[in-house]
């Protein structure tokens, strides 16, 4: 276990995927973890793993898009487990569809987990951050940013997390907050397959063409991402703010 000072994580759409390698990844850092999600007996298993090994973890149902849900959510956290600290924003949900066949439903649902999500959460938990002259924030967003056929919605927002993160960078830095975005490539997880599903492809067959397009000649895991996360949220990573780091196994055309 890291010898880091204790602290307060809230991670989100934390019952699986990318979420839940995190809470374990910062737990091992010695996190006490709130692992959020819609489903909070969804999160059971995280929480085990995490209380197994020794760590402290407390599952939270919450709708991150609904903002009397988020406060609730983290003034149940403060109670439970102690001030947060720490916020990771990884809550996410998928509506692909080509421009012409998307709804308005469609765009709107993927906005407001991602983009509004994001900022009901930092906004609840940048009290307890100012308070205590600390805080990380991590907000996830994709190599999707960049443009991906089939996305519109999704990459807009994870466009738009990118610049939601570098201005919360500029507002809190001077009371001890930093604030950084972790950018995955092709990560192995229930959304990748979800993918490959709408696109009529065996996830196997998925997973070994998109290798054959990464540079390191293999698709990412949630761990591999866990682990940038927990760089950004560590007191080592005081002078890192505002940075976009690109988890995707080599650099993107």
């Amino acid at each position: 276990m890291s010898s880091t000072e204790r602290r307060v994580a809230i991670v989100t759409g934390g019952a699986r995927g990318i979420g839940a390698a995190t809470a374990v990844r910062l737990a091992e850092e010695g996190r006490a973890v709130a692992v959020l999600d819609l489903d909070e007996a969804a999160c059971a298993d995280t929480v085990d793993q995490i209380t197994k090994s020794g760590g402290q973890a407390l599952a939270v149902g919450c709708d991150v898009s609904d903002a009397a849900q988020v406060e609730s959510a983290v003034a149940r956290v403060a109670d439970g487990l102690g001030a947060p600290t720490v916020l990771v924003n990884n809550a996410g949900v998928l509506r692909d569809n080509l421009l012409f066949k998307m709804s308005e439903a469609d765009w709107d649902t993927v906005m407001n987990v991602h983009l509004r999500g994001a900022f009901l959460m930092s906004r609840a938990c940048q009290k307890h951050m100012v308070d205590a002259g600390f805080g990380r924030i991590v907000c996830l967003s994709s190599s999707s940013a960049l443009g991906n056929r089939g996305q519109a919605n999704y990459s807009a927002a994870k466009a738009g997390l990118q610049g939601l993160t570098k201005t919360l960078a500029k507002e809190l830095g001077k009371f001890g907050v930093t604030a950084n975005a972790v950018a995955p490539g092709f990560i192995a997880t229930d959304m990748t397959a979800a993918t490959a599903a709408r696109v009529g492809m065996d996830f196997e067959d998925f997973q070994t063409a998109a290798a054959g397009a990464i540079p390191v000649q293999r698709v990412g895991r949630p761990e591999d991402v866990a682990d940038a996360i927990a760089y950004f949220t560590g007191d080592r990573a005081g002078f890192v703010s505002g940075q976009v780091l690109y988890v995707a196994g080599g650099p993107l055309d």
